[in-house]
């Protein structure tokens, strides 16, 4: 039984009624600090170390054992593993924090939630239709008593609310469509071949983890702290390029304003199929339903220099390298992470039409975006921004694209289903095949 949990029922057993921890000695209280691994301890990880400081980590995971002495400085009471899966058997962990390479992330989180842990996971939350799908409808089991976090960190930024109110609001007219894009062009020809053993250490075979054995090669970890998925993201066994990457941050923003859910239609178009590389320049496009305060919809992505067409000659999308746009019937809106740009057009452009929320009800600003999750493992009531439902739903989608772009044609989904009901071979590129001794749901 987790200590939090006994502590509790005994209380209660003895004649005391229990708030919630948060309520109880104060979030921040001593007694009611998480007990937390850090998986994968550079990197993302790194920039963890703050906030995780706040509460106790008592375990650090990472396949490069020399990254064990600087992580130990930090938090020098934690165990240390090799292994995630070995790591998730320690059994006072309350939640884990997943900073490993993105072709293991949902099956860590996948693990975790089975074990009754909170998780806060990096994005993308998945790398295949299939695994998000897997992960989502997991946490759904759990809603309410798990607390899940998808890091998509700039959704804390207030341009975030603001541009979802005035889509919402009406200041554009009827939402008619959505584009996001971003500008990244990381060009890779295929895997790289071979160039000697691993270093001291490192247990590259752990890092391989469920993907399909690739040669080790220094230069898929060549780069610093903040660069180093980039060397390896980009191919298909390891990640989902631009769509993983800079696309979860952009598409989250059109994502957090249009309220939708999972499309019924797929297509896109780019460069030539790689089947060792995801492409760079590509556009997806996708159908979404009607539903309580809109009508059907179309949402676009953009990737790699490829863009939406500008509606005014004298704006010039390129300038806005991650951005959004919404079309409405009375106007558009441009926007990035910190700045947003409102076009009204036609008859009614002095907007006499736009009635905004009253104070009252003007969305909050997002607080600290992983202390959102530390309150919300605390105290199930607490929601968070971007947990599993909300971002399983985005990166479906996404990675729904990509099979598109594979298969060459416009694919019908059905969603209730998770299987595309008008190309056969479409639905076998919904999942990925796992190296033996691997498994998903573990």
């Amino acid at each position: 039984m987790k200590r939090r949990r006994f502590l509790n029922q005994a209380a209660t057993g003895a004649g005391f009624f229990l708030l919630p921890s948060g309520l109880r000695a104060g979030k921040n209280a001593p007694s009611n600090k998480l007990n937390i691994a850090l998986i994968g301890v550079w990197g993302r990880g790194l920039a963890h170390y703050d906030s995780l400081s706040e509460e106790n980590v008592v375990a650090l995971c990472d396949v490069n054992e020399k990254r064990f002495p600087d992580a130990l400085k930090r938090f020098p009471n934690a165990k240390t593993y090799v292994d995630w899966r070995k790591c998730l058997e320690q059994k006072d962990i309350d939640a884990v924090v997943i900073c490993t390479a993105d072709h293991t992330h949902a099956f860590v989180a996948n693990w975790a939630l089975n074990r009754d842990l909170h998780v806060y996971c990096e994005k993308p939350l998945a790398i295949s239709v299939n695994e998000a799908r897997a992960v989502r409808a997991n946490w759904l089991t759990k809603k309410g008593k798990l607390a899940t976090q998808v890091g998509m960190q700039r959704h804390a930024m207030t341009n975030f609310n603001r541009v979802r109110e005035l889509v919402r609001d009406g200041a554009i007219g009827d939402l008619q469509a959505a584009y996001a894009w971003g500008n990244r062009k990381i060009r890779r020809a295929g895997y790289l071949p071979g160039d000697g053993a691993p270093p001291e250490g490192f247990n590259y075979d752990l890092w391989l983890g469920p993907s399909a054995y690739h040669p080790y090669n220094k230069d898929y970890f060549s780069g610093g702290p903040g660069m180093n998925c980039l060397q390896w993201n980009m191919f298909w066994d390891f990640g989902a390029g631009q769509i993983g990457d800079m696309g979860s941050h952009t598409m989250d923003l059109l994502w957090n304003a249009v309220d939708a859910k999972l499309p019924t239609t797929a297509e896109a178009k780019g460069e030539a199929f790689n089947p060792d590389v995801t492409p760079v320049e590509c556009e997806l496009h996708f159908e979404h339903p009607a539903n309580d305060w809109r009508a059907p919809i179309t949402v676009n992505w953009y990737q790699g220099g490829v863009m939406p067409r500008s509606p005014k000659p004298y704006i010039d999308l390129s300038k806005l390298g991650h951005g959004a746009m919404f079309k409405g019937s009375k106007g558009f809106l441009f926007a990035d992470f910190e700045s947003r740009l409102l076009l009204p057009y036609g008859e009614t452009a002095d907007m006499t039409y736009y009635k905004p929320r009253t104070v009252e009800t003007v969305l909050p600003r997002i607080d600290h975006f992983q202390k959102q999750w530390f309150n919300a493992c605390k105290d199930p009531g607490e929601k968070t921004a971007c947990d599993f439902e909300y971002s399983g739903n985005m990166i479906e989608q996404m990675l729904l694209g990509l099979v598109a772009y594979r298969v060459g044609k416009k694919i019908s989904y059905d969603s209730v289903a998770g299987k595309v009901t008008n190309c056969p071979e479409a639905n076998e590129l919904l999942g990925r095949k796992y190296r033996e001794g691997w498994t998903l749901d573990g």
